[in-house]
């Protein structure tokens, strides 16, 4: 059956990809047209650049190929062998196509016929066939023979038939010092080969191969059975003039074989192109007589045929490889034949994932070849056996949706084409006959599904329509799946463990012969920076490197088949192991990660105590290891609730478990990572064990260059530094938090607090180190904000080492607030715009206006008048409290917006109370005066508006009332004249007018407290709102009554002067009649003692209603 290359014994690429002496196999996505194509490609590593231009070409149409079924016999033409085809061209009549004319790639020919090119744009022109043999000779120890001819710049190539151009020396007299020089240095006994009958025999079946290929209309049909031509022989007689008969068995022609000067080209003629190619710098115009079919899923092929007994080597892959990429044709399919009889031939144990179709015969075939072998007469075969059953199991495949089906699952292979899908009666996808004819139950074949069956008579009974059981078994999830790699991988390890000798079956040592040294040259390790070096100074820096380290404890002798086998099942059992981890951390069983993980870093640590040649996968495999195990462990430390449950499944181990970790300390202690794996109850060692986890991940990326070869995993490791030193961070500051809750006021900053603000400090810095050098500009602001609030944390402990009566804000506590301002602007720098992270963005401006806004109180409450100037310190707290303003955003709509405004508000209210004090205590310059007078009215005015805004703030609405009409009554004292007192008085009452909507705010508050269920159950309401502080609204409304009192008073008193004077003031009149009624309501309401607090506000309430009817202020729009 023709298969395509990923079903056969070699592994190659195409054009268009790239691999050392390799083949091109069938891709799924379409290919170009071939016409004109650059591509890079990449071999052995390297890239390599190729573009070609078909410049002439008189190829037919391509046609579809047809994939033969197994046993098709090549040797027997098919009907429409040598005849006349659009979709093979016109092809000739004869076999092999004898024509007369010169080769169509003769270098001279294709020169002149693209005569423009030559010595210009073309540095090469020559056949295909030329090029490859030059290009293959690194690799081939064939003699290479070619005439070259030199035309400008241009090179000529053609093949020089050294044995031709002899024999007709011999009748021409020329050549004659060429053949004595060929004679005496290369061939004494040089005689003309003739091209044997197997050479011509390949040659026919090649063509028939191709007109079996043919699909469509077209389509060959395979050659009848002789019995069956037997049976049709009497109605074909009478049908002989309307039909073609079959052809007869291919006989070759003697004028063929012996004619020389014949050019037998086969199908040549009939595919000609004319190629510009550029390989590298090099620009060639080369012949290509490739057939390329095409159709479908597949827009240009290329067919090979090949004999299954001819393995496949590296100059076969080049050839292939060459061809295509001359013809830009990406893709390669290959049919295999035996004596001419169509084969599978398949290596099915592909690693990239490409032939999952046959993994149910794959895994039938193992299973049984392991029940058939004695186990301990063949260990080897077991343990391969085995591991490449653990090997059809892709542990590393992408995570898919629960709805999607995978390959696995279906046996299907979606790279097949459609012809090959709707094949009847293949033997490999283990479809059956539907026939129903009772003669066909005799022939059917007993389908023995195991070894086992075969001891049973009963199976060999036939039955019909049987369908052979080599479905793959389907896994519903990673761990089924990870369980049955390690079942095999537990088989193999015991078939290797059980064929080492034991020491006492080993034979006594020979005094006479020496002990063999382990001595590896250097050189061939890459000088001293060799990986495995590299490895022992990690792990001596880890503290896992022990002695002996790097030795087995079995007696395996390195380079055994014991020792590569056990290196091979013990890598695959690390790989499963580290799957099932990451599956059970998905799953947040983080107990059972931490048990599977320390199962892979011991099967990881005992690969490389056996390992005498690191490979640097290997080590990148370690990497995520301890880079998982760190993952883990951090969420441990942050569910310490559930440890009781983790404990249980860290300590549970299975059966298969323990004897694989038996087989493993055969050869090791396994407790080289130790460290990583233990299950601590104590947060600080467990975010520590991250934390080095984390470190040790990132040392090994360094190693041979695996950081730039891997970079998205090398991202990943510095986030999870960064993560987890902000982890301990955080950890050493509320723990330093706490020290100086618990800590005496009066007591100095102890030596324990300041060790751990140097440790979360440490952690910070690194951790912002590693968010720079990942350009993580959203997380390095994240930890330079905590390292503020470290620095706020240290001037706190300042502020409370010192006597609260004789307290001062000291200057230790100014350098840490100003170090916290500091890493908040960085933070801010860090960022850049609020369109990078919003969230983040707000925070910072957040915590940078409460820094200002605390140094600043602190200033304003605690004066370091004893170092500083009353007017420096005003001044220093009124800048603060502005830069404070300034990253307060009251306007933007955000649940933190309330607070933004409570904060703006107090900040309005504090200037103003401090312009208030510095009016009262300032005496002097008189300007200085009126500037801070009008400070003053300002920010008071500004704290009303935003007080006014918020519903939860009614006793800082209040005060704030209550301070205007002190700082009004302040104003009256320095006035003369009455009318202007009396205008001063007026704005007073205004004010006491406008407290209304606080009085209102705290009755309601007062009536839903008092409307709440009583005993221990409160609704839910009540708990979302702050309580009202009774003590402070008792305070303040006395103080209210008694200025409301006094204010009544001197308005009466300045009512009743100006009445004497002036007469007929109706309108002073009635406001005089007016605060009399209310002044003595409220001189009886006070002397109420009984009076509760809800009823004393509902008489202000009231007094206030009446004062503002009756028209109590006379500049009453002035006042806000």
């Amino acid at each position: 059956v023709m298969e395509d290359l990923k079903e056969a014994g070699a592994e190659a690429p195409p054009a268009g990809t790239g691999a050392r002496g390799g083949l091109s196999l069938l891709s799924q996505g379409d290919s170009e047209e071939p016409c004109a194509q650059g591509s890079a490609l990449f071999l052995g590593g390297n890239e390599v650049k190729s573009r070609a231009v078909v410049k002439y070409s008189s190829a037919p149409p391509r046609t579809a190929f047809a994939r033969l079924e197994e046993k098709t016999d090549l040797k027997l033409p098919p009907a429409n062998w040598l005849r006349e085809s659009a979709k093979l061209g016109p092809a000739g009549t004869t076999i092999l196509g004898n024509s007369k004319k010169s080769k169509p790639f003769s270098s001279f020919g294709m020169a002149y016929d693209f005569i423009d090119s030559v010595g210009n744009d073309v540095d090469v022109v020559s056949d295909s066939e030329n090029i490859k043999k030059l290009l293959k000779i690194p690799y081939s120890k064939s003699h290479v023979s070619m005439a070259v001819h030199r035309i400008g710049r241009t090179l000529l190539l053609d093949e020089l038939d050294i044995q031709e151009l002899f024999m007709r020396s011999s009748q021409t007299g020329d050549w004659t010092w060429l053949k004595e020089f060929y004679q005496r240095l290369i061939d004494q006994k040089w005689q003309r080969k003739k091209k044997s009958k197997e050479h011509w025999y390949q040659k026919a079946i090649l063509s028939k191969f191709l007109y079996y290929s043919i699909n469509g209309d077209g389509a060959a049909q395979p050659v009848p059975s002789a019995a069956e031509q037997q049976e049709s022989s009497s109605s074909d007689q009478t049908h002989d003039s309307e039909g073609a008969s079959w052809p007869a068995p291919f006989e070759m022609p003697s004028s063929v074989s012996e004619d020389p000067s014949a050019s037998s080209q086969g199908l040549k003629n009939d595919f000609v192109r004319n190629i510009l190619w550029t390989f590298e710098d090099i620009h060639m115009l080369v012949g290509s007589n490739m057939p390329i079919f095409g159709g479908g899923r597949y827009p240009a092929v290329s067919l090979r045929l090949r004999d299954n007994n001819k393995p496949i080597n590296v100059l076969t892959g080049i050839d292939y490889w060459l061809d295509n990429l001359i013809c830009n044709v990406p893709e390669l399919v290959m049919c295999f034949h035996v004596n001419g009889i169509v084969q599978v031939a398949c290596n099915m144990m592909m690693k990239k994932n490409q032939n999952k179709k046959h993994y149910g015969t794959i895994r039938t075939l193992l299973l049984n070849c392991v029940k058939l072998l004695d186990k301990s007469r063949h260990p080897q075969i077991i343990a391969s056996a085995n591991y490449m059953l653990s090997e059809l199991f892709q542990l590393d495949e992408p995570k898919k949706e629960e709805n999607s089906e995978s390959p696995l699952h279906e046996n299907s292979d979606e790279s097949y084409s459609e012809e090959e899908e709707e094949m009847p009666d293949s033997d490999e996808n283990g479809s059956y006959s539907t026939s129903s004819d009772p003669s066909d139950d005799n022939k059917a074949v007993a389908i023995i599904k195991s070894v086992g069956e075969l001891s049973v008579p009963e199976k060999y009974k036939s039955i019909h329509q049987i369908r052979p059981s080599c479905a793959f078994p389907v896994c519903h999830d990673t761990e089924e799946r990870c369980r049955l790699v390690l079942s095999y991988v537990l088989e193999g390890l015991k078939s290797v463990d059980n064929s080492i000798k034991k020491e006492s079956d080993l034979p006594a040592a020979d005094p006479s012969t020496p002990i063999p040294l382990k001595y590896e040259d250097e050189s061939a390790r890459g000088g001293p920076e060799g990986l495995e070096k590299q490895m022992a100074l990690f792990l001596d820096k880890m503290g896992s490197l022990q002695k002996g380290n790097y030795s087995s404890q079995s007696g395996m002798i390195p380079g055994s088949w014991q020792h590569k086998m056990k290196l091979q099942l013990i890598l695959k059992s690390s790989k499963a192991y580290y799957v099932l981890s990451d599956a059970a951390m998905s799953l947040q069983k983080y107990g059972r990660a931490l048990r599977y993980i320390k199962l892979a870093l011991q099967s990881h640590d005992t690969y490389c105590c056996l390992c005498t040649n690191m490979l640097s996968e290997v080590l990148l495999f370690l990497s995520q290891y301890l880079t998982l195990c760190g993952d883990i462990q951090l969420m441990l430390a942050q569910n310490a609730s559930n440890r009781a449950a983790h404990l249980e499944e860290f300590h549970y181990q299975t059966k298969e478990d323990q004897e694989i970790l038996h087989s493993l300390h055969r050869e090791s202690s396994c407790q080289g990572f130790a460290w990583a794996t233990d299950l601590s109850t104590d947060l600080e060692s467990q975010l520590s064990v991250s934390c080095k986890c984390y470190e040790a991940a990132n040392e090994i990326l360094q190693f041979s260059d695996l950081k730039s070869q891997n970079p998205e995993h090398y991202v990943q490791v510095l986030k999870r530094m960064g993560n987890i030193r902000n982890e301990i961070g955080v950890f050493y500051m509320n723990q330093a938090a706490a020290l100086q809750t618990e800590r005496m006021v009066s007591k100095s900053v102890s030596a324990a607090e300041q060790q751990l603000w140097k440790k979360s400090f440490s952690c910070f810095e690194k951790g912002i180190h590693n968010f720079e050098s990942i350009e993580d500009a959203t997380n390095a602001a994240l930890l330079l904000c905590n390292t503020g609030r470290l620095m706020r944390i240290c001037a706190q402990a300042h502020c409370s080492a010192g006597d609260e009566f004789r307290r001062e804000f000291s200057p230790e506590e100014g350098l840490y607030y100003n170090k916290a301002v500091d890493y908040y602007l960085k933070a801010l720098r860090s960022l850049g715009t609020r369109d990078i992270h919003p969230a983040v963005w707000d925070s910072v401006n957040w915590e940078l206006s409460t820094t200002y806004f605390t140094m600043a109180t602190l200033q304003q409450d605690y004066a370091p008048l004893s170092r500083k100037a009353q007017e420096q310190i005003e001044k220093e707290v009124s800048e603060a409290m502005m830069k404070s303003l300034k990253y307060c955003d009251v306007d933007l709509v955000s649940a933190r917006q309330p607070l933004c405004q409570y904060r703006a508000a107090t900040i309005h209210h504090r200037l103003a109370s401090m312009y208030h004090s510095c009016l009262r205590n300032q005496v002097g310059d008189e300007h200085l005066r009126k500037q801070h007078r009008v400070l003053a009215d300002l920010h008071y005015s500004k704290a009303v508006k935003l007080f006014q805004l918020l519903k939860d703030a009614p006793c800082e609405l209040l005060r704030v009332q209550l301070e205007r009409v002190a700082f009004a009554e302040f104003q009256m004292t320095s006035q003369n004249s009455n009318v202007g007192k009396l205008k001063t008085l007026s704005g007073a009452l205004d004010i006491m007018v406008r407290t209304e909507h606080a009085f209102q705010l705290i009755r309601k508050e007062l009536v839903e407290e008092f409307d709440q269920p009583k005993g221990g159950e409160t609704s839910p309401a009540a708990d979302s709102s702050p309580s009202l502080n009774r003590e402070e609204v008792i305070k303040l409304l006395s103080i209210f009554e008694s200025r409301l009192s006094f204010l009544l008073l001197q308005s009466i008193k300045l009512l009743s002067s100006t009445k004497k004077k002036t007469s007929n003031n109706i309108e002073e009149d009635g406001l005089l009649k007016s605060n009399k009624q209310i002044y003595s309501q409220l001189l009886r309401a006070t002397a109420n003692k009984s009076a509760s607090l809800l009823e004393r506000i509902d008489v202000i309430i009231h007094l206030l209603g009446q004062l503002a009817h009756g028209g109590s202020g006379i500049s009453s729009g002035a006042v806000q």
